[in-house]
C-alpha cells in the first residue's frame, strides 16, 4: 500500500509536466515569461483564470500528502522501517523548531509549519524538473502571506479586541498610524520577499544561460556548421547556479518564510494578558459553580 502512496506522488509531478506539455506552446530559445493562462472559467461577477501556478501548487500539494501517506502508512512500535524513522525524525525537528521559536503554547502549529516549509520548499524545487515555480507567482505567495496575516490578528485578539486595539498607541499614542501601517505592511513584505527572491534566481539563471550562449558562439564561431552554434560554454555552469538558485535558495527561503511565520505569530501574542484574562475566567466560572452548588443545599 505504501508503495501506491509513493507512486501516486510522483504521477502528482508527472501529471503537472504533461499539462505543461499540452497547454504551454513551444518557444524558440530562452524567453522569460510568467505564469500561462490555461483556461478561463466565466463567473458571474468576474472571470476567473486557471493558471499553470495554481495547477502546479495543487499537483505539489497532491504530491506532498501522497508522500506523507507513504511516509506514515503501515507505522509499528518495533521493527520500524527507514521511512518511519524518516518520518518521526520530520515530526520531531518540527516540534523542537516550534516549541523553541513559539514556546510551549503553540506547540500544536508544528503541522502547519511543516506544511509551510514543504509547501514552499517544494513549489520552489519544482523547477528542477521544467516546471514554473507556484513561488514565482505573487498571487501564490501572497495568499500564504494573506492566511499568516489573519493567524497573526487571531492571536493578537486572543487576549480580548479593546488589547489588541491599545497596542497600536505603544509605546506612545503618537506612533499609532505607524503602527497600523507596520501591521497591513506584515503580510505584503512577506509575500514580496519570497516571491522576489525565487523569481530573481530564475532570472538570473536565464539571463546568464543567454549570455553564456551568444558568448560561446562568439568564441567558436571559427567552427564548421553546426558546431559553432552549440552552445559550449553552457554546459556545467548553469548547472552550478541551478544548485544555489533552485536547491539552496529554494530551500532557504522556505526556513525563512516559516521561521517569519512563527516568530510574527508569537511575537504579537499578548501571553501575560492572555493568562490574566483566562485565570479571570476560571474565576468567574468557580464562582458560578460555587453558587450553584450552594443554591442546590439550599434547596434539597
Amino acid at each position: 500500500m505504501s508503495i501506491i502512496f509513493l507512486l501516486l506522488s510522483v504521477l502528482s509531478f508527472a501529471a503537472a509536466i504533461v499539462i505543461k506539455i499540452l497547454f504551454v506552446p513551444a518557444s524558440e530559445g530562452i524567453d522569460i515569461t510568467g505564469a500561462h493562462v490555461f483556461f478561463t472559467v466565466k463567473l458571474p461577477i468576474q472571470d476567473l483564470p486557471i493558471t499553470e501556478s495554481q495547477v502546479n501548487s495543487w499537483c505539489v500539494m497532491l504530491g506532498i500528502l501522497f508522500l506523507c501517506l507513504f511516509l506514515t502508512s503501515g507505522l509499528k512500535t518495533r521493527n520500524v522501517s527507514v521511512r518511519q524513522l524518516l518520518a518521526e525524525w520530520i515530526v520531531e525537528k518540527t516540534t523542537n523548531l516550534v516549541k523553541t521559536n513559539m514556546g510551549e503554547f503553540f506547540e500544536g502549529f508544528a503541522p502547519f509549519v511543516a506544511a509551510v516549509l514543504g509547501l514552499s520548499a517544494f513549489s520552489s524545487l519544482s523547477s528542477l524538473i521544467g516546471l514554473f515555480p507556484p513561488t514565482s507567482d505573487i498571487n501564490i505567495t501572497a495568499g500564504w502571506a494573506i492566511l499568516v496575516f489573519f493567524l497573526i490578528t487571531y492571536y493578537k485578539m486572543k487576549a480580548g479586541p479593546w488589547i489588541y486595539l491599545k497596542s497600536f498607541g505603544q509605546p506612545v499614542p503618537l506612533l499609532a498610524p505607524l503602527n497600523i501601517i507596520s501591521e497591513f505592511a506584515t503580510p505584503v513584505s512577506m509575500a514580496f520577499r519570497h516571491y522576489g527572491n525565487v523569481l530573481s534566481g530564475s532570472i538570473i539563471s536565464l539571463l546568464v544561460a543567454v549570455g553564456l550562449s551568444g558568448l560561446s558562439k562568439t568564441i567558436f564561431s571559427f567552427l564548421p556548421g553546426a558546431l559553432a552554434d552549440f552552445p559550449y560554454l553552457r554546459i556545467g555552469i548553469p548547472a552550478v547556479l541551478s544548485l544555489y538558485f533552485d536547491l539552496f535558495s529554494g530551500g532557504l527561503q522556505a526556513f525563512i518564510f516559516a521561521m517569519l511565520t512563527m516568530l510574527y505569530i508569537s511575537g504579537g501574542f499578548p501571553a501575560e494578558e492572555y493568562a490574566a484574562r483566562k485565570k479571570k475566567r476560571e474565576e468567574r466560572k468557580a464562582a458560578r459553580a460555587a453558587v450553584m452548588n450552594a443554591d442546590k443545599r439550599v434547596s434539597a
